[in-house]
């Protein structure tokens, strides 16, 4: 019989390669003329594979020459090999990359790098079979070194180690088995996992044309918040569990941690939880449907330490420190000032919002749409530009500065502490406060009032993060002025080229309001709540908002807004304030008569609603290798655009394009009839699919 079953990994079941060694027995192949075993395992190779690298080498007891017994060959393709001991084509002592003179086995298909994938290497007197994702990949006849059953020699065994150090990789759960046609059971059960960073979902970061990012970092009073996410899943995509992920601030350079200077007493990065500073590297968050969203920033910067970049390192709690479980973001430069003014892109002229416009939004009738994003999901919104070109964008900034500076009248307001810190009083000089140094919120004339959204301000606005937006809003929108939050609105949407930044900040007024007002109901008056006490409370809110009553939220639709808040058994008001800043333009959006009828309709399932990006893409699958038919489609709201955002509320479509290949794209209702009927239409103005032929092609959406 082959050597039993077993387990060769440590307690996590990671294992580098250079440590792998398992033992084979020949002889079991040979019993009953053709019984043979098979090696399965996980295999992670690092960047640096190149063709030529052994991963398996086989040796025998009192030999010293190591053969390959699995390989990459031209095209980094695995080559498997005869056994020693068992097949007259073993490679000899001699063999070498190409390996062309020697019998081998060879993949289909490229290995990927910096990736998990499935190995299955089946192995019996007169046959060779390799697996790879659990589909059969290749398969070889063979010949036995033996010519009768007589001639048993099981004593000698065959060892199986890893890579003598020319090869980075890892292997997870290598098992032998005496059993054939288990690769695919083995395959499916007890994937290894992987962390990584979401970039669609950063904020706070401007990105140089050198692909360097920029985060405004150093003393209290001038740092500024940046927000990154990361996600650990395993290989097939599903999210982990109980798990914990920590950040820290590494040189990029080496990769060493950057230390807290002597002349500073504050740790070089920290992270923000339940409103309060602490040192990020002491503060690690727990993973909530496979998502953490960490809230940084810097103190340590770049110009104290000889102008050296560094990157956040982010890895997991608990577990041995492995590659796949750490994840680097981009090279960092962390300023004391400004960040880059990109030019201004192009927009349309605004028409003027009403105070009832900002009634119908805050009366939860409003609905936003979008017409740009970050990352994976873009706009089928086009817009007529403002100016006629954006060559020298600085200019066209100062220009309409002084368009919004012949306004001699503006209204005269008292608003918060809060909004002031945010928008006049920070310390930290940039270039789009010096347009106007003498206008800000504190006012320049001598009344007892302050002057409004000045037009340092609104330029302010327009290029600040949507942390930063959020932050002003909840100072200024409770205090000022209907009327006044309309000009801001529409000030912000002119010269920021994008009409949908007005619709979030007319709804801001009703959504703090019921926002808190809920939180008082869920909180009694404490400071944290059991999640299980909030359903009720959330799912009402949503129901009234978006006027729905054949449809409410899910046990599915509450885990991801759990997932969102990023909380556990119980919420705190940060964790619900996340929540809520992207529930509520969800349900603004759904308040509109003709997509509400979109949602409602569950056969077809129009709405997908509330999944996430990975839960879209699994429902395109037939299975884990194949995709559905090209012009299949979700649509979705996205999970990383909250209030503020211009895209928060927004739908996207999750679709099959013509290359069989998974697209994200914004759609944009506000000028079109969103009406089931002609949603198809509206869905085949997207090149990808509009390629795809007739209406007709495209099926219905799936269901859950």
């Amino acid at each position: 019989m082959a050597a039993p079953e077993s387990e060769c990994c440590g307690s996590d079941g990671y294992r580098d390669l250079r440590g792998v060694r398992v033992e084979l027995d020949p002889g079991a192949a040979r019993v009953g003329g053709g019984e043979g075993f098979a090696v399965s395992f996980w295999l992670y190779l690092s960047s640096s594979a190149r063709p030529s690298s052994v991963i398996l080498h086989q040796i025998t007891a009192g030999d010293d020459n190591k053969l390959p017994f699995l390989a990459l060959g031209e095209g980094n393709k695995l080559l498997l090999f005869p056994l020693m001991r068992l097949h007259r084509e073993t490679p000899g002592p001699a063999s070498s990359y190409p390996w062309t003179d020697t019998t081998n086995l060879s993949s289909t298909s490229q290995c990927p790098l910096e990736k998990w994938f499935h190995i299955g290497c089946e192995v019996t007197e007169n046959v060779l079979r390799l697996h790879v994702d659990g589909s059969l990949t290749a398969e070889a006849p063979v010949c036995s070194l033996f010519d009768g059953p007589d001639r048993q020699d099981d004593a000698n065994q065959v060892s199986l180690v890893g890579s003598d150090g020319k090869l980075e990789g890892y292997i997870y759960n290598i098992e032998v088995s005496s059993v054939l046609g288990t690769v695919k059971e083995k395959y499916t059960k007890n994937p290894p996992f992987k962390l990584s960073i979401d970039y669609s979902c950063s904020d706070g970061i401007e990105e140089g044309d050198d692909g360097i990012w920029s985060i405004v970092g150093g003393k209290a009073s001038c740092r500024r918040n940046f927000i990154l996410e990361v996600v650990l899943t395993n290989a097939f995509g599903e999210p982990a569990k109980d798990k914990e992920v920590v950040a820290s601030l590494v040189y990029a350079d080496d990769g060493t941690v950057v230390a807290k200077s002597r002349d500073d007493s504050e740790p070089p990065l920290l992270i923000t939880c339940e409103g309060l500073e602490y040192a990020a590297i002491s503060r690690p968050l727990q993973i909530i449907r496979g998502r953490a969203l960490f809230k940084l920033k810097i103190s340590q910067l770049s110009s104290k330490c000889d102008n050296k970049l560094f990157r956040i390192q982010f890895s997991t709690l608990h577990m041995q420190r492995y590659p796949f479980l750490e994840a680097y973001s981009k090279l960092i430069r962390c300023i004391s000032r400004s960040r880059t003014i990109r030019p201004l892109g192009p927009g349309k002229r605004a028409s003027s919002a009403t105070a009832d416009e900002t009634d119908l939004l805050n009366n939860g009738q409003g609905f936003v749409s979008a017409d740009k994003v970050n990352g994976r999901e873009h706009s089928l919104c086009l817009h007529t530009p403002m100016f006629s070109n954006i060559e020298g964008g600085i200019v066209k900034v100062v220009e309409a500065h002084k368009m919004v500076s012949q306004n001699k009248n503006a209204r005269k307001v008292v608003v918060s502490k809060e909004a002031q810190n945010v928008m006049g009083t920070d310390s930290s000089t940039s270039n789009y406060d010096s347009f106007d140094s003498g206008s800000s919120w504190s006012g320049s004339d001598g009344d007892d009032g302050i002057e409004t959204f000045s037009d340092a301000v609104v330029f302010r606005y327009c290029l600040d993060s949507t942390y930063d937006r959020s932050k002003f809003l909840r100072g200024a929108a409770p205090t000022v002025h209907k009327d006044d939050l309309v000009k801001l609105a529409d000030q912000v949407s002119l010269y920021s080229g994008c009409s949908h930044h007005r619709n979030q900040i007319l709804m801001s007024k009703r959504l703090l309001r019921e926002g808190a007002d809920t939180w008082n109901m869920i909180s009694k008056n404490n400071e944290r709540a059991l999640w299980s006490s909030a359903i009720p409370e959330i799912i009402t809110k949503f129901t009234n908002i978006a006027h729905s009553v054949s449809r409410g939220l899910l046990e599915q639709d509450l885990e991801v807004l759990r997932g969102i808040a990023g909380c556990g058994e119980d919420i705190g008001r940060d964790e619900f304030d996340r929540l809520w800043y992207w529930l509520y333009p969800v349900a603004v959006s759904l308040s509109r008569e003709k997509i509400k009828k979109l949602w409602d309709c569950t056969t077809p399932r129009w709405i997908e609603g509330l999944i996430t990006i990975e839960e879209a893409e699994n429902a395109l699958r037939s299975s884990r290798e194949l995709l559905k038919e090209p012009g299949t489609f979700v649509l979705r709201f996205p999970t990383t655009r909250s209030w503020p955002h211009p895209d928060a509320g927004s739908l996207v479509v999750t679709y099959i394009g013509s290359v069989n290949s998974i697209h994200h794209r914004l759609l944009s209702l506000d000028s079109s009839d969103a009406s089931a009927e002609n949603l198809q239409d509206l869905l085949l103005q997207e090149p990808e699919l509009s390629q795809l032929g007739r209406v007709d092609r495209l099926p219905t959406a799936i269901r859950r």
